[in-house]
């Protein structure tokens, strides 16, 4: 059974999130996660170093890969994927991970299988839940996450040559320390007139089903438009597609284009993908 920190027990060639680096520690984010912004942490610092009195949200912080890198003392940090923000809380209360990292297409399926069952039984909010959740992110293909309709997780095996050791997640308790985790719909957010905001939504493509919600272009209009009413500093990340476009120069955003990496790709393609980076208030 899954435990919290504190343990006596000694467990193996745990790894650690913290990597040393010339500026001080900088921790890696938990998961792997699609379409990460971890790259465009350098261009978004420059902005942050002027409002890091601020506290930050994210209305879709996803892998956390922007506010790990940006590391506010305050932050809210919110997604739609309510299994997502229980594994992000479980790790703010100190969740020990006692789950045997086999890289077995039968032991993925059967953990999937388990997984599922703890949401059909109401119990999607526990440590176990949390634990599975890591390890189906980790032995997953591309570290996915896809729900059906029906709220069943079904992302296929992986199939990598080794999948990392145990993990240590005792730092992020103390990182994770101020920060608020929660799970509602972007407008529903306590934000405040003077936070800082970062979003990252779904971008602008066929594939919106990233948890049993839908984010179609109805919904990228709405973030928009809601984002553009925030008296406060924004900065908003999302592919550069033609409606995009238009949509961010209507609401009066400051656009700016940067080449990102194509990091997911069915047939293999690498090519750079062009992004938008709208502003306000900066």
């Amino acid at each position: 059974m899954p435990q919290l920190e504190p343990s006596t027990r000694k467990t193996p060639q745990r790894t650690s999130p913290l990597r040393q680096v010339t500026s001080g520690p900088v921790t890696r984010p938990p998961l792997k996660w699609a379409g990460g912004k971890r790259w465009l942490v350098p261009k978004l610092m420059e902005y942050w170093r002027r409002e890091s009195h601020r506290r930050m949200v994210e209305p879709f912080c996803g892998g956390l890969a922007v506010t790990l890198g940006l590391r506010p003392k305050r932050a809210i940090l919110n997604d739609i994927n309510p299994h997502l923000i229980n594994f992000y809380k479980w790790l703010q209360r100190g969740l020990k991970f006692d789950l045997k990292m086999e890289n077995k297409s039968a032991a993925y399926y059967t953990n999937r299988e388990r997984f599922n069952e703890l949401l059909s039984t109401g119990e999607g909010d526990s440590p176990e839940a949390a634990i599975l959740f890591y390890y189906l992110n980790r032995a997953g293909y591309n570290g996915l996450c896809r729900f059906n309709r029906q709220g069943r997780f079904n992302v296929p095996f992986g199939r990598y040559k080794k999948l990392p050791s145990l993990p240590d997640f005792s730092d992020y308790r103390r990182v994770f320390k101020d920060w608020t985790f929660t799970s509602l719909d972007f407008a529903e957010i306590p934000i405040e007139p003077d936070d800082f905001v970062y979003a990252d939504p779904p971008y602008d493509v066929e594939f919106t089903q990233y948890s049993r919600q839908v984010f179609d272009w109805e919904e990228q209009k709405r973030a928009a438009g809601w984002l553009a009413l925030h008296p406060g500093p924004v900065v908003l990340s999302n592919q550069a597609t033609v409606r995009i476009r238009n949509l961010y120069r209507k609401l009066d955003y400051e656009i700016d284009e940067v080449q990102g990496p194509r990091l997911i790709s069915c047939t293999g393609n690498r090519t750079p993908a062009s992004e938008i980076l709208a502003k306000k208030h900066l």
